[in-house]
């Protein structure tokens, strides 16, 4: 099933004003010191975050993840996350390890010297027992709407909206300037930034070159021919890249007015 048939490129059409919004966002020209990238990656990271977690809701959905085991979905949508899921669960850093993309984005965090403590306490809270709202007040991060919406499209909204807002509003938001920024960043300060450059191209290499293809089919199956499905599709996916120019807005005021703050 082709990625370019009528219903997909409908959608893709219905989105490109704001995914055009997204990937030549003002935010990308902000960034010209690793201070800059340190302040983008503290912030980013939550969205990293809550991308794994929806990546877990549509498996869940579309896969037996309880006991007993019993076959469950279509076999084929089954392949197509459980494929997304081992890449992304299970990820390569350089020296060949295996870490999930977000714990691989923290790495990269690390050598950079973004300060991971938000993160950590957003985790470390959720484990104490604190409700993701809760959680998220305490941790402070501009990032909390954003984490919010995912989330409630994660427990309100059916599965085809779910797969399509994962496809659209997740995937293919890598703009190449700011993959040559982080390479020239990392030209300068290789040790620091050369797992982030890592990073952005390996998930360039599964995350859209690959990836992208299995959604595509697993959108396109989920919402088959319902007109309403399309629907709420497509304005789920507005929804989200709207709420990711908001994010993005954020990024850009943290960088300019209250780096301290960041990399306190």
């Amino acid at each position: 099933m082709s990625h370019t048939s009528p219903r997909i490129q409908r959608l893709r059409d219905d989105i490109e004003p704001l995914r055009q919004q997204l990937v030549s966002h003002p935010v990308y020209d902000h960034i010209r010191s690793l201070d800059d990238l340190r302040v983008f990656m503290e912030i980013h990271v939550f969205a990293v975050w809550d991308y794994m977690s929806l990546l877990k809701a549509l498996q869940r959905a579309l896969t037996c993840v309880t006991l007993p085991w019993m076959p469950s979905g279509a076999p084929h949508l089954r392949y197509h996350i459980n494929k997304i899921v081992l890449e992304e669960e299970s990820n390569i850093d350089p020296e060949g390890r295996h870490l999930s993309h977000f714990e691989l984005y923290l790495e990269a965090m690390k050598l950079a010297g973004a300060n991971t403590s938000r993160i950590q306490s957003l985790l470390d809270n959720l484990r104490s027992g604190a409700s993701l709202t809760e959680a998220l007040e305490q941790t402070n991060t501009p990032a909390k709407e954003f984490v919010l919406h995912t989330f409630d499209i994660i427990e309100n909204s059916v599965v085809p909206v779910q797969a399509a807002v994962f496809t659209f509003g997740r995937e293919d938001l890598i703009p190449d300037m700011y993959l040559s920024i982080v390479r020239k960043l990392s030209e300068s300060f290789p040790e620091q930034v050369g797992m982030f450059q890592f990073y952005l191209e390996r998930f360039m290499e599964i995350g859209v070159d690959h990836h992208s293809h299995l959604a595509y089919q697993m959108t396109e199956e989920l919402c088959l021919d319902d007109d309403t499905l399309w629907h709420k599709a497509t304005e789920a996916v507005k929804t989200s890249l709207t709420n990711r120019l908001h994010l993005w807005d954020a990024v850009m005021l943290a960088i300019t007015t209250r780096k301290e703050e960041y990399l306190a």
